[in-house]
């Protein structure tokens, strides 16, 4: 966190998940066994260096979106990371406290692992995990 500034003046870019879940051509069902659903986060913020990080958290045990109120700007301005129990936490807001009243007003993730890669080749308005956007 102190690499990236906890992420202050940054923004969630994008975000995909995926689970290991399918159906195939004949219809059969694949299934994961556990938390086998992995995410991956871009975030882009006004620093260098680390202009952009890719997290991947892997085994996914909970993610809440909370969007930002009307008139609101969605502008991390200190990000946090913890670790109780058996998951990682990435939080867009501090400070934060799991299983607090107001903890799913903020964006979080728990996994029960994390990497993270430098993406500062990422910045701009372009879509990396997805179509590109409609305008």
């Amino acid at each position: 966190m102190h690499l990236v500034g906890d992420f202050h003046d940054g923004c969630v870019r994008e975000t995909h998940l995926w689970t290991e879940h399918y159906v195939a051509d004949d219809l059969a069902m694949g299934v994961g066994v556990g938390a086998d659903a992995r995410m991956r986060v871009l975030l882009q913020r006004q620093f260098r260096p680390f202009s952009a990080i890719e997290l991947l958290f892997e085994e996914v045990v909970h993610i809440n979106w909370a969007s930002s109120p009307d008139n609101c700007m969605s502008i991390i301005t200190e990000a946090t990371l913890l670790v109780r129990e058996d998951a990682i936490y990435w939080v867009d807001s501090a400070p934060w406290i799991p299983d607090q009243p107001d903890s799913n007003t903020s964006t979080w993730i728990s996994a029960r692992r994390l990497c993270w890669r430098d993406a500062s080749d990422w910045m701009g308005k372009q879509l990396r995990y997805g179509p590109p956007e409609v305008e």
